[in-house]
């Protein structure tokens, strides 16, 4: 019976994650697409992504829901890259340039944007959506007539004959921001998936030593290494990531050590006092504020950290391979959109999320996005259904889980409801 109800607990919590593996598997069937090809070009979405998606882990540990504002950070970003474009800064320096100039920005709207979302409380995630398309205005603004009339920019980047920045930015060539950072090195994703597996075990050797795991999850973490470096030895995965049939898979190393670090801080800051703080104040803001934990302040860093993060990872996103231009009016609008439902596709929830759930999210996600038009095509006749499938799978992943929050919230309040009746019962 205790077996029974911890599957279905666990189905509950992972239900979308399973049903997008079920579909994932069953578009890349469905699509005919050569999986060389479906590997590649999921291996670049993750490149582009997965840094961005990882913004949102702070705020839901804090109890704020899916910061849909993270669409602000990127437009700070895209400020940032604008300016470095404007400046003729090119290579790594314009993409440290472009990464400086976010830092202020996006730190300054997180702090407001947390200072709005402590004045609705328990509707973060709606108001957050609410404030990105309220920013989107002032963005437009701000892009089509202050800079280049009230703030000069050079010709190369405003429109000619009128105030206003071009709709259409080139990276390439001699702007020199194109896979600035991805382009630094890159090493083979067979030597990488053996230097994690290696890391992995060794890493839970050193904490088992150090006495911080038990024996059971050193045995669980070399068993998921061995698993990993075993799937990879298989003849026919090894050709495909080999390229033994089209183009063998590489990682762009520096972003991928950019991921890993801030993988890294986010499990890190949880071990911080900060982090702790992000913790109770997601768990129990009544609680925390008792505990004396300055609720509102909490809530306002997790936001403006996200921020930060997003417009970084923005940056990341608009050098990676198969970009190439900045697309003015238009890049920062489905960012929100597209973080939220991947990390949910990954099993994250409205108040709970981890790096892994937000890495098998994007993947998940992507995957699907990769494969959509070829799938339709194939079961429909018709490419266009895989455009609309892609639009209900965003909506509809960040609708099911908000649903089910209500729903377990709900569960637990009539749960504590009858506990508390019947200790009452008891005591009378």
């Amino acid at each position: 019976m205790r077996n029974t109800n911890q599957v279905k607990s666990h189905l509950e919590k992972y239900i979308v994650t399973y049903l997008f593996i079920a579909l994932s598997v069953l578009f890349i069937i469905a699509s005919g697409l050569d999986i060389n090809y479906v590997a590649s070009q999921l291996l670049l979405r993750l490149n582009r992504n997965a840094f961005i998606v990882l913004a949102l882990i702070i705020p839901i540990i804090a109890g704020m829901g899916i910061n849909f504002a993270i669409t602000i950070g990127a437009m700070a970003a895209q400020i940032g890259l604008l300016l470095t474009i404007n400046w003729g800064v090119s290579g790594v320096p314009g993409i440290l340039l472009a990464a400086a100039i976010t830092l202020p920005l996006g730190a300054f709207f997180g702090f407001l944007i947390g200072k709005l979302l402590n004045k609705m409380k328990g509707q973060e995630t709606i108001g957050s959506l609410i404030l990105g398309y309220f920013a989107n205005g002032a963005y437009q603004l701000l892009f089509l007539f202050i800079f280049g009339s009230i703030i000069p920019l050079n010709s190369n980047v405003t429109i000619v004959g009128a105030s206003g920045v071009q709709n259409t930015l080139n990276l390439t060539g001699s702007v020199g921001l194109y896979t600035a950072v991805d382009g630094i090195a890159h090493i083979s994703l067979l030597l990488a998936v053996y230097i994690f597996c290696g890391a992995l075990a060794l890493a839970a050797v050193i904490q088992f030593v150090r006495k911080k795991i038990t024996q059971k999850r050193l045995l669980a973490c070399i068993a998921l290494a061995v698993v990993i470096a075993g799937v990879f030895c298989i003849p026919a995965v090894a050709d495909v990531v080999n390229g033994s049939h089209g183009r063998e898979l590489k990682l762009p190393l520096v972003t991928w050590l950019l991921i890993l670090l801030l993988c890294l801080f986010n499990a890190t800051i949880m071990r911080t006092r900060l982090g702790q703080k992000f913790r109770a104040v997601g768990q129990s803001q009544t609680v925390a504020n008792a505990s004396g934990i300055n609720v509102d302040r909490t809530r306002v860093i997790a936001i403006m950290i996200s921020t930060v993060v997003a417009g970084w990872g923005q940056i990341v996103f608009m050098q990676s391979e198969g970009i190439g231009t900045f697309q003015t009016y238009a890049a920062h609008e489905q960012v929100g959109l597209y973080a939220g439902a991947a990390i949910l596709v990954g099993g994250a929830s409205i108040d709970r999320a981890t790096n892994l759930q937000a890495l098998v999210g994007t993947f998940l996600f992507h995957s699907l996005f990769i494969t959509a038009q070829s799938a339709a095509s194939a079961m429909f006749g018709n490419s266009a259904v895989g455009e609309y499938f892609r639009a209900f799978l965003s909506y509809g992943v960040i609708a099911v889980a908000l649903i089910m929050y209500a729903w377990r919230s709900a569960k637990q309040k009539k749960a504590g409801q009858m506990n508390l009746a019947e200790q009452r019962a008891a005591k009378s």
